[in-house]
């Protein structure tokens, strides 16, 4: 910590000064001029709809200046406001500001138009783990990838809860593959923060993946999410979830009864290693459940399922998903099967709304922003720095002409007056001048 110090003491001083006077540092205010620049609908091309939201349609969108594709989710005005959905609305747009993992959807641009307010997030081509699970065939999955995307949903979790944040609706539906094939969490609406030391209470959730805690509306922290965990692994595997079965009818008391008093059933399809870890998962008190001991996710990774995961490799996105969608296929139901939004009618937008809306459209996430830059070759193509050292054409203050003062409005309004009647003057000289001759 003290060696720290004195490196920072260090640099604070002369080295920082320099900076300050190179042409590295007028660059970086270049990019950041450029990064803070206003983001409004015409920074994007909008395609097709991919799917609904909880307050309006999803949408496939490009970024004009790179190309990059995105997907933009709207949220309408007037659907927001019918809902008293403002304070859920802005704290999924925060939470997703705030976390940068490669397993959580990842927002980089926040803006709004006339009518609704924009989240542009991740594009995930690779469909949902619900549609995988059923519609591809037989239901469920192979352990092995089954236990790829837990690994996944793990470390998910654990970059959520390293920043406090319980996630409190895991669900195949939430869990998005991307064109190679891996996951990310996506849809946090319910997801909330939760202060140091502190425990929270909410019935909130989709029935069947709620921890009995939470059935109980007894208070908590991250245990949830390891139970839902449980949940979604036990249906990957055996192709139906652990406390109510695929387009049966089950009342939710009754459901819920299962999820607090009965155990799971495991049928072959398990092994050892998966029947051990969902029964640790889905404890049903919270001081038992993997997860819930102190180590967090480290408790999970260290189970025996997991040996042949490198979850360091995993992190750095060096491992290979066990399943690559196919670009030219559509993992999802037909886009005109989508039910279109009804008008909202009887709701009237005030000037007052627009302090809210203020804080969801914010324009640019900076590191997002900047991992466009880099990705899309725009940060290698205009960041170009001469290899002697010299300063490029475009930083080079010194050769440029300083721009004329800017003039007040009487002189611009004189000095338009003398440009319109200075020809006639001319014209009246000449005139008397020759009648002199």
């Amino acid at each position: 910590m003290f060696s720290c110090r004195l490196i920072h003491d260090f640099l604070s001083m002369a080295p920082f000064a320099d900076y300050l006077d190179s042409m590295y540092y007028s660059r970086f205010l270049q990019w950041k001029w450029l990064e803070r620049e206003p983001v409004t609908k015409n920074t994007f091309r909008q395609y097709r709809v991919l799917g609904k939201g909880g307050f309006g349609e999803v949408c496939a969108c490009q970024v004009r200046a790179t190309g990059k594709m995105y997907a933009c989710k709207k949220l309408e005005k007037k659907r927001i406001k019918k809902r008293k959905g403002e304070s859920m609305a802005l704290n999924e747009k925060q939470i997703l500001e705030k976390v940068n993992s490669r397993f959580v959807v990842c927002l980089a641009y926040a803006y709004e138009t006339k009518d609704a307010l924009c989240l542009v997030l991740t594009l995930m081509n690779g469909g949902d783990l619900k549609f995988h699970i059923y519609h591809m065939g037989e239901a469920g999955f192979d352990e092995k990838r089954a236990v790829f995307y837990a690994a996944e949903i793990c470390c998910g979790l654990e970059d959520l809860h390293r920043e406090r944040i319980v996630y409190r609706d895991l669900k195949p539906e939430n869990i998005l593959l991307d064109d190679h094939g891996h996951i990310r969490i996506s849809d946090l609406g319910l997801a909330v923060h939760i202060p140091e030391g502190q425990t929270i209470k909410g019935r909130v959730g989709t029935v069947g993946y709620m921890a009995p805690e939470v059935v109980k509306n007894e208070r908590y922290t991250f245990s949830p999410d390891w139970w839902a965990l449980g949940c979604l692994l036990y249906e990957m595997i055996e192709g139906q979830s652990p406390f109510q079965q695929r387009k049966k009818k089950i009342k939710r008391e009754d459901v819920e009864r299962l999820v607090k008093e009965v155990e799971e059933e495991y049928s072959s399809k398990f092994s050892e290693d998966a029947k051990s870890l969902c029964k640790m998962l889905l404890a049903k008190d919270p001081s038992e459940r993997l997860g819930c001991q102190g180590d967090g996710a480290s408790e999970v990774k260290a189970h025996a399922i997991f040996r042949s995961i490198n979850f360091k490799r995993l992190a750095a996105g060096m491992l290979e998903a066990p399943f690559i969608p196919d670009p030219q296929a559509i993992y999802c139901k037909d886009v005109l099967d989508i039910e279109q939004f009804s008008t909202v009618k009887g709701v009237e937008l005030e000037p007052k709304d627009d302090s809210f809306y203020s804080k969801v459209s914010t324009g640019n996430v900076p590191i997002p922003w900047q991992n466009e830059m880099i990705e899309t070759e725009c940060f290698k193509e205009l960041n170009i720095l001469n290899l002697d050292a010299t300063v490029p054409p475009d930083l080079d203050w010194r050769g440029q002409p300083s721009p004329p003062p800017k003039q007040g409005l009487l002189q611009r309004l004189f000095g338009r007056q003398l440009s319109q009647s200075a020809p006639c003057c001319v014209g009246s000289r000449g005139t008397h001048g020759s009648a002199g001759l």
